[in-house]
């Protein structure tokens, strides 16, 4: 194409040339002039000289055409192309009336005959140029009907695995069929199965090599594997310059993973210099796709599952469902339920959880709450039928009737339905002002689509007058509950600046979260369900992959993994080691505090790099600072006392233990004890201004360590105490014994009740 634009400027080069020879009447030509007796001019020449000149400019035309259709070599074309341009330029000479033509009527016609020639040549390169990619399929994928077969098998398989309810055994078997026939995509998803181990196992070799051959016929899958290959430093010596080679390369052939990790490295600095316009320029890419493909329910939820949270939190803190707790809800939903019904039809319709997508199953819940009056769930129905899915048929009569329902009930789910039915005309006549009236109802009460579709009609125009800060307040609310559209909006207006100064960072930022939500995200459920079941390396393949497209929690976790010695990837644990430090710091980059701590354990401890106690304290400070992390501040608070990495100041120790007392209940009894062992550091210190100094003169390894001692012997006390204050537990013969007793004691109260005997016995009689 590029090619095709030079042609192009080059002949309209050459008609300008022919303007200004126009305009240059009775000026000889400076070549001429040197050619001819002084006196005489280029004007005059005669006829039969310049008809020959046109019959010789329409030859270098045609000779053109002849190199656009590839009958002239590029050799024969760049020299002839040259020489007749410059002959053209030179000779051409339009100063004279000719055929009783006057000089603007020929000039004219001239300009519309090659305007028609640039036209024809146009044409036929595109024609050419659709030859030539259909030539290249039949190279990549082959001619014969077996590639044909191939061919239809893969689309199968995509169609399976693009399913809202995804069969991915069935998509990965279809798949396979088409990669033994040699189709190239789908040689390379089975590669990318067996890269990151799911559903398949590992095979790291047979990927690389996969990868290998298809990169060379110039497949963007391929490219982009080998390139996240040689930035993790799996199957490859770890290197940076062919990483961002390959995810170039891919990149340019419209690969989305390649393009969000191209944003991410020109966002973050990683390997290449900062960039905020080429990071926007690559999420804006991908942004734009996911926003493509956002349907009616707003897509699948994704989950972001720190590994570390919920080490920390001794359990689970993702919200993830406990497979016995859905059966308890499914029990509710089957007896009537309606609360857990329209719950259970809500996690189906929009998946998430622990619950992928299932509409079918969503609307069987959500049509009993209906049936018995539910307005969430008639609104939900609505949604389903407007939209329809894998084996559910739009309807819009049937959806118009569910929102209405709700909408008369005060639903803004119902009533925002409502609205995009009369915004577009769905089964109803169009209507902006019914629209902007649902959805100002729908806004009223908090709902997001309310918010969204009144900001989309504020933004365009649409039944109002165009208002970008209305728009903007808008899209800001949505975006508060999260809706991936509002996102996408904000970050085109921050983009270029419409109704609000321009901001690259912030549009970046909207982008990037945008980008994040895209299909792919679904290796994050992915990469937790094999973390527990316990398949640690195919977890943190996944989590890597992740990790470089910008993922922060797919970056700690692949660090977690590494750190806690789960993976068996790389040569040994100083390797490991180095590679979890890399992963740390990229989700410390992105805000994440406890990867800020760990950070500073790392350069404290010397993992993966060489003990540094200022390095350490720097990133305690940045946690506490920036993230208030009470873990920061007590090891800040433990260097300022011990006088690691800065001058020891225990009035500053004892500061930052307080604040981490304040930031967390979790830290209020280690902080106890170090204040306790303060104190008794102060007397100490004063201890050492009595005539009982002596007693500091002791071993100097013992003196260094004596607050270790110290807490031994507290915590020793402590757990006596805790021995003593036990409940006393009786002695089994004592229990025998109680036991006989009562038992004794029954069967008197028996033989007393047979023989109607009193069951007391009366005090005597003085």
């Amino acid at each position: 194409m590029k090619t095709l634009m030079k042609r192009i400027l080059l002949v309209l080069l050459t008609i300008l040339a022919c303007y200004y020879q126009v305009n240059a009447v009775q000026q000889p030509s400076s070549i001429e002039s040197k050619k001819m007796p002084p006196g005489t001019t280029s004007v005059k020449k005669g006829q039969n000289e310049n008809n020959e000149n046109e019959r010789k400019s329409v030859e270098d035309l045609k000779d053109l055409h002849e190199v656009y259709a590839g009958r002239l070599t590029k050799d024969e074309h760049e020299e002839k192309i040259e020489y007749d341009t410059i002959k053209l330029v030179q000779i051409a000479d339009f100063t004279k009336e000719r055929d009783n033509k006057k000089v603007p009527d020929m000039l004219f016609d001239i300009l519309e005959n090659q305007k028609r020639m640039i036209q024809k040549i146009v044409k036929e390169i595109e024609e050419i140029d659709k030859n030539k990619h259909l030539a290249l399929a039949e190279n990549v994928i082959g001619p014969n009907p077996e590639n044909g077969v191939a061919q239809q098998i893969f689309e199968r398989a995509m169609t399976v695995l693009n399913k809202t309810k995804v069969d991915r055994m069935l998509g990965h078997k279809l798949m396979g069929e088409a990669a033994m026939m040699g189709h190239p995509l789908a040689r390379s998803h089975v590669a990318w199965e067996q890269l990151l181990g799911n559903p398949v196992s590992l095979d790291i070799e047979s990927a690389k090599q996969t990868f290998q051959e298809l990169a060379k016929e110039g497949l963007p899958d391929a490219h982009m594997g080998l390139g996240f290959m040689y930035a993790s430093g799996i199957g490859f010596n770890v290197s940076q310059a062919k990483a961002m080679l390959h995810y170039t390369m891919a990149a340019a052939g419209d690969n989305s993973w390649a393009q969000m990790a191209l944003g991410y490295r020109y966002w973050a600095g990683v390997g290449v210099p900062n960039s905020c316009e080429m990071a926007l320029d690559y999420y804006r890419k991908v942004a734009t796709k996911v926003a493509s493909q956002v349907t009616f329910s707003g897509g699948a939820a994704v989950h972001r599952i720190r590994l570390l949270d919920e080490i920390d939190n001794s359990g689970p803190s993702s919200g993830i469902l406990d497979n016995d707790l859905i059966d308890y809800y499914q029990l509710l939903a089957d007896k009537g339920d309606v609360q857990a019904q329209v719950g259970l039809g809500q996690l189906h319709y929009q998946g998430g959880r622990g619950i992928p997508l299932d509409h079918q199953r969503a609307l069987q819940y959500f049509s009993q709450a209906a049936n018995a009056g539910n307005a969430v769930a008639m609104a939900f129905l609505g949604k389903i039928y407007l939209e329809g899915s894998d084996n559910i048929k739009p309807d819009n009569e049937t959806a118009f009737k569910f929102f209405k329902k709700a909408a008369d009930l005060g639903n803004p789910v119902g009533q925002s339905g409502l609205g995009i039915m009369y915004l577009h005309g769905k089964g109803v006549r169009k209507d902006t002002l019914k629209a902007l009236k649902y959805f100002a109802k729908a806004a009223d009460q908090g709902w997001v689509d309310g918010q969204l579709q009144l900001g989309n009609m504020y933004y365009s125009g649409i039944g109002v007058q165009r208002d970008f800060k209305l728009a903007i307040k808008y899209f800001s609310l949505a975006s508060q509950s999260g809706h991936v559209l509002a996102f996408y909006n904000l970050g085109q207006m921050h983009a270029v600046g419409l109704g609000l100064m321009r901001s690259c960072p912030t549009a970046v930022e909207l982008f990037k979260n945008v980008a994040e939500r895209g299909k792919w995200a679904d290796h994050l459920m992915s990469g937790y369900q094999d973390y527990r079941s316990y398949r640690f390396e195919e977890a943190f393949m996944q989590y890597a992959l992740l990790s470089e497209m910008g993922y922060e929690v797919a970056q700690s976790n692949a660090g977690f993994l590494l750190d806690r010695e789960e993976v068996n990837l790389f040569k040994n644990r100083g390797e490991e080691l180095v590679r979890a430090l890399h992963y740390w710091g990229r989700a410390a980059a992105q805000g994440y505090s406890a990867a800020q701590v760990k950070l500073g354990d790392y350069h404290y401890y010397g993992m993966g790099t060489l003990i540094d106690y200022e390095m350490a304290a720097s990133h305690y400070r940045m946690a506490s600072e920036q993230q208030n992390n009470a873990q920061a501040m007590f090891n800040l608070g433990y260097m300022h006392e011990q006088g690691l990495g800065m001058k020891k100041d225990i009035h500053l120790a004892k500061r930052c233990y307080d604040l981490a007392a304040d930031s967390s209940v979790d830290a209020k009894v280690p902080v106890t004890l170090a204040l306790i062992k303060l104190q008794l550091l102060f007397k100490l210190e004063s201890l050492k201004e009595t005539p009982l100094k002596i007693m500091f003169n002791l071993d100097e390894n013992i003196a260094s360590n004596w607050d270790l001692y110290l807490i031994t012997v507290i915590t020793i006390l402590f757990g006596a105490a805790l021995y003593f204050r036990r409940p006393l537990v009786p002695h089994p013969a004592n229990n025998l014994q109680t036991e006989l007793i009562n038992e004794g004691n029954a069967n008197d109260d028996e033989r007393r009740a047979h023989n109607n005997e009193p069951n007391h016995i009366d005090p005597p009689n003085n």
